[in-house]
């Protein structure tokens, strides 16, 4: 079914393994472009408060949970191998925090992952109303990559997303809290990982993925990964395209429009935040073998619906891990 090479594929990740990388030391003052804004760092920061999973995700791989005062917002749980570095760090709310909760930690940096965490309309805070107290901020490239909209507080791509711009945000805060040899590291790991999936899934021309990330009940319209989003990438690297084409980032749509769109593969998305019943996996899976109408797309008659982390569709390094996590199950699946 698939192109597989083990050969390749383990010549790559031993490649990486035998890599020794050396990068060069910070030197502070340090000025970096950041979403068209310059921004200057004194010294590396001792007290950062992320805002968003792959802001906080990020610098514990690069082993700063002692510089991290606190985090927020939290689809998902953290990734196992973080959960002990996790421990140490609080965590303001798993949803959207208020200003004053961050500015109660005394935070030296605040990253963001998304324009609603920290942006002109963001229903948390500004740039400027940390830039005005002199903290420095750096939002995701990732985020101030997409178009804004008037319908879409997410904006829209033209263009398919890339980890380019992931590889970017981890070149950045590493050198920002000078470990630029942790985040190089860091980035050739997930490079090879992400040139082994290329490698191993074939371009199918009719093999197309629907991602449903979560609806306020089965009434709803239900809220989607973008064409052009990170759900598109996933759907790219493994071989496929995204069934929904639009540019929004998040996309909602009613089931007539979803049961017209008609995947091959439908990937229900486990969020753990649970604001609404069908943030779990499970309960998306029941629905859609049980309601009436949507249990016969040829997707659910078949069996071909998947489970992936719901943090894997904003555009983050889960976006990777979610990758390799359907990459396991579309293995085990019947394909057209």
């Amino acid at each position: 079914m698939w192109n597989k090479s083990p050969a390749v594929l383990g010549g790559v990740a031993a490649a990486v393994l035998c890599t020794s990388v050396q990068a060069e030391p910070t030197t502070y003052p340090l000025t970096i472009e950041n979403c068209g804004q310059q921004v200057t760092f004194a010294k590396a920061p001792e007290r950062t408060v992320a805002l968003g999973q792959n802001s906080a995700e990020i610098l514990l791989l690069l082993g700063l949970e002692d510089r991290m005062a606190a985090t927020a917002f939290w689809p998902n749980k953290v990734l196992p191998e973080l959960e002990a570095a996790n421990s140490k760090v609080e965590v303001l709310t798993v949803e959207f925090p208020t200003l004053e909760a961050v500015l109660s930690k005394q935070p030296d940096f605040v990253p963001a992952m998304l324009v609603t965490l920290m942006g002109p309309d963001s229903k948390v805070a500004k740039r400027e109303d940390f830039e005005g107290l002199g903290i420095p901020t750096y939002l995701s490239p990732s985020a101030c990559s997409t178009t804004d909209t008037t319908t879409d507080a997410y904006g829209s791509r033209d263009k398919l997303w890339r980890m380019d711009l992931l590889y970017k945000e981890i070149d950045d805060l590493s050198r920002i809290f000078d470990v630029a040899d942790r985040g190089q590291a860091l980035i050739a790991d997930f490079k090879a990982r992400e040139a082994a999936l290329r490698q191993e899934f074939a371009k199918k021309d009719n093999l197309t993925f629907l991602f449903w990330f979560s609806s306020p009940s089965p009434a709803d319209d239900a809220y989607l990964g973008g064409g052009n989003g990170p759900s598109g990438y996933i759907a790219d690297l493994l071989g496929g395209t995204n069934a929904i084409q639009t540019d929004a980032e998040w996309p909602t749509l009613g089931w007539e429009g979803i049961m017209a769109a008609n995947p091959t593969v439908f990937v229900a998305a486990q969020v753990d935040r649970n604001r609404w019943d069908l943030d779990d996996a499970k309960t998306k899976v029941a629905f859609l073998n049980s309601d009436p109408t949507v249990s016969q797309m040829e997707a659910v008659k078949s069996g071909r619906i998947v489970v992936m982390s719901g943090a894997a569709m904003n555009p983050s390094i889960r976006t990777l891990y979610g990758a390799e996590e359907l990459a396991s199950q579309l293995k085990t699946l019947d394909l057209p």
